[in-house]
């Protein structure tokens, strides 16, 4: 049951993580406004409750020595996967923090970056808090307030990382993965693709296998022709 929570927990992070990235990207752009900094701000919230929330089930159980050895392999190995998660959720907020003085909403003058994308994220933001419809009440000037308490969020996310090493000692390399490198990317998704797949596969062998027939038939005939050619040279001479 613990473990399944834990799974549960580092899967939400994960998500929220990757919209809070995905909207990062869109600071500066055509698509960037005060609900973006809005979504924003309510999604990187999210994402340290739930980083609060792993840290805390996670440690309370790699600190139980009752826990098997086999259970314990398997929480290192969500440990390390949570870290890693943290790690690039304070990259991202990093880089909000300096687009976000780069590209200030206040200023208008301030060209944005033109990068050819335009709508609303609030599709995004909405999957990351699980809610259907996000409401703004921020002041004219949130990007200026935010920005500081950004920066505040920032310095709290590093001292959660700094105190999990303390608390929990678990050495990335001594954590061995359970699949081999890049082998999710080779697992179908559904059995049709899989079948499609398979269809594809073989017709590019069987291409393949006629090309090299042809390829050696070719080879033979011109290595018959040079061999002709070379008795004749010397019956003349």
């Amino acid at each position: 049951m613990v473990k399944e929570e834990c799974k549960a927990l580092l899967d939400a992070l994960n998500k929220v993580t990757a919209c809070y990235r995905h909207m990062v990207l869109t600071i500066g752009g055509t698509s960037d406004s005060q609900n973006l900094r809005e979504e924003l701000k309510k999604t990187r919230q999210k994402a340290q409750e739930l980083a609060v929330a792993n840290r805390n089930k996670l440690t309370t159980v790699l600190k139980d020595k009752t826990v098997s050895k086999e259970d314990k392999a398997e929480f290192e190995r969500l440990w390390v996967i949570f870290s890693t998660c943290l790690e690039i959720l304070e990259i991202d907020m990093r880089r909000a923090l300096e687009l976000g003085h780069e590209f200030p909403l206040n200023v208008p003058k301030k060209h944005l970056i033109q990068t050819g994308m335009s709508g609303g994220t609030s599709g995004v933001a909405a999957r990351a808090m699980s809610v259907q419809n996000m409401k703004y009440e921020a002041e004219h000037n949130i990007d200026v307030v935010d920005l500081k308490d950004l920066e505040n969020e920032i310095n709290q996310v590093g001292e959660m990382m700094y105190e999990m090493e303390m608390k929990v000692n678990v050495p990335q390399w001594t954590v061995e993965a359970k699949q081999d490198p890049g082998a999710e990317l080779k697992s179908t998704i559904s059995f049709g693709a899989s079948s499609i797949g398979m269809v594809s596969v073989e017709e590019n062998k069987s291409f393949c296998d006629i090309s090299k027939v042809l390829a050696g038939i070719i080879f033979s005939a011109v290595l018959i022709i040079a061999i002709v050619l070379a008795v004749c040279v010397v019956k003349l001479s």
